[in-house]
C-alpha cells in the first residue's frame, strides 16, 4: 500500500475526508464491484447502467471480473464509459489463485467499498474487503430453487459468508429477499431490497421503427411482440412456441426471439419443422440495440419459470410496451396490472390467450403502454436506482459495527505492509 493510498483514509479508516456528527463527507465514494465475469447475463447487464448513471450520484465506479478476458461485450461497454476494468485472469470461478490475485488488483482500485455480485465473487470480495479494510456489500440477483448437491453446498457457503462478513445484503426483489431469508435463516435486518434499474434508450424515429420492423421480416398491419432472454433452460421459449401453436388464425402476430445461448439450435430446429411457427417466428440473436428493438415492437412477452427481477421486463417498461409475462418471482414487482398481463408459468394455452385479448384490443395496449412507461419513470430509472444504492452505502458506513471492523481491518493491513 502507498502512501497516498494510506492517506486517504480518515481516522476511523471510512472516508475521504473528515465526517461531521457522524455522516459521511460529500466526497465521491469510490465502489469497487466484484463479479465472476462480464460476458452474456443480467447481473451484467445492469452492471453497465448502473456504471452510466452513478457518475451523475457521486459514486466512482471500478469493475473486476473473475475470469480470464475473452469476448466480453460489458467489459469493453464500461471501457467506453471511462470505468477502469481489470481481470484476474481466473480460467475457473473456483480458482484459488483468485483470493492472492484479487486483493493486490482491488488495492490499486483504492475502493471504499467493495460490492459483489453472485455467489463466486461474494467469496472472493469477503476476502478482498477484509484484507483491504473496507466493508462488502453483496447483491443478490438469483433464485436458485432446485440446485444440484454440490450447488446447494456452494450456496451455503456464499449465504454463511455473506452473513459473516457482509455489511449489508441486497435483494434485487422482495420475492428474493423471502426467499433468502427462508432458506437460510439469516436475520431480516441484514437484508434489504433495492430493485435495479435501467437506462432508458435513446428514442428512435417512426422511420427507423418501420425499417427497423421491416428489417425483422413484419408485413404492416402484423403485431410485433419480442422477448429478449438467454436461450436457456427455464427462460420460456418452449411455452412461447407452445403459444403460438395455439394462437387463433386470424390474429396476425409476429415473435421476435432477441439472445442466445445453450437451446438456440434445438428451438430453431422447432420452428423450422413448423410451418405455422416458421411464419411467425424471427430469431434476431444477440442484439446490441434492444431499446430500439423494444421501441419497434408492440408487445413484449416474458414467459419465464422463474425469475428474480428480470432486466428485460424492465427495459420493457422503459419503452413504454404492454407486458405479457409469468407470475413468478419478482415479476409482479415490476408488472402490476395497469401495465401488463400475468399468466401461469409453463401455460402455453394461458399465455396465447393473454397475446390474443392484447392483440385484439389496440385502446387497451396504448393504455398500458402509457402507463409502462409512467412507472419506469417512477421506479425503475437508473438515476434513482443509483441514488438508493449510494444511500445504502452511507448507511453502512456510518454504522458503529461496520466502522469498528473497517478500522482493525484497516489497522492491520497497514501493521502488516510496514513490517515488509
Amino acid at each position: 500500500m502507498n502512501r497516498a493510498h494510506r492517506r486517504r483514509w480518515s481516522s476511523d479508516g471510512i472516508t475521504h475526508a473528515p465526517s461531521r456528527h457522524g455522516q459521511p463527507s460529500p466526497a465521491r465514494l469510490r465502489v469497487c464491484h466484484l463479479i465472476h465475469s462480464l460476458g452474456p447475463g443480467g447481473a451484467e447487464d445492469v452492471l453497465v447502467d448502473l456504471a452510466r448513471a452513478s457518475r451523475r450520484t457521486a459514486i466512482d465506479v471500478s469493475v473486476v471480473s473473475m475470469m480470464r478476458p475473452g469476448e466480453e461485450r460489458h467489459a469493453e461497454q464500461l471501457r467506453s464509459l471511462g470505468i477502469p476494468v481489470r481481470s484476474l485472469g481466473m480460467a475457473s470461478r473456483w480458482d484459488p489463485r483468485a483470493l492472492r490475485r484479487s486483493v493486490a488488483v482491488t488495492r490499486e482500485l483504492q475502493p471504499d467499498i467493495v460490492h459483489t455480485h453472485l455467489k463466486h465473487a461474494d467469496l472472493v470480495g469477503a476476502h478482498v474487503a477484509s484484507r483491504l479494510g473496507v466493508p462488502l456489500v453483496s447483491t443478490l440477483h438469483l433464485i436458485e430453487d432446485g440446485p444440484t448437491p454440490v450447488g446447494r453446498v456452494k450456496r451455503r457457503l456464499a449465504a454463511a459468508v455473506r452473513r459473516r462478513r457482509a455489511a449489508l445484503t441486497i435483494a434485487v426483489s422482495d420475492a428474493l429477499r423471502q426467499w433468502y431469508l427462508a432458506e437460510f435463516g439469516i436475520p431480516a435486518s441484514q437484508v434489504v431490497t433495492v430493485r435495479n434499474g435501467v437506462s432508458a434508450a435513446a428514442a428512435i424515429s417512426a422511420t427507423q421503427r418501420t425499417a427497423l420492423r421491416a428489417d425483422l421480416g413484419v408485413p404492416p398491419g402484423a403485431l410485433l411482440a419480442a422477448f429478449v432472454g438467454l436461450m436457456r433452460p427455464g427462460k420460456g421459449h418452449d411455452e412461447l412456441l407452445d403459444a403460438v401453436e395455439q394462437m387463433p388464425s386470424n390474429v396476425d402476430v409476429r415473435y421476435v426471439l432477441a439472445g442466445d445461448g445453450p437451446l438456440r439450435a434445438v428451438l430453431a430446429a422447432r420452428v423450422r419443422a413448423n410451418p405455422l411457427l416458421e411464419r411467425a417466428v424471427v430469431f434476431a440473436g444477440f442484439r446490441d440495440d434492444i431499446g430500439s428493438l423494444l421501441q419497434a415492437a408492440d408487445l413484449l412477452i416474458h414467459p419465464s419459470r422463474f425469475d428474480a427481477l428480470p432486466t428485460a421486463v424492465i427495459h420493457g417498461l422503459a419503452a413504454g410496451l404492454p407486458i405479457v409475462a409469468s407470475n413468478v418471482g419478482g415479476v409482479p414487482e415490476i408488472v402490476t396490472p395497469d401495465v401488463g398481463v400475468l399468466v401461469r408459468p409453463q401455460d402455453g394455452r394461458g399465455l396465447a390467450q393473454a397475446i390474443t385479448t392484447m392483440a385484439r384490443d389496440s385502446a387497451m395496449r396504448a393504455q398500458m403502454g402509457a402507463a409502462a412507461r409512467r412507472r419506469f419513470e417512477q421506479e425503475f430509472a437508473a438515476e434513482a436506482w443509483a441514488a438508493k444504492l449510494r444511500a445504502q452505502y452511507q448507511t453502512v458506513l456510518v454504522r458503529p459495527d461496520v466502522a469498528v471492523r473497517t478500522h482493525r481491518s484497516m489497522a492491520m493491513v497497514n501493521r502488516r505492509w510496514s513490517a515488509r
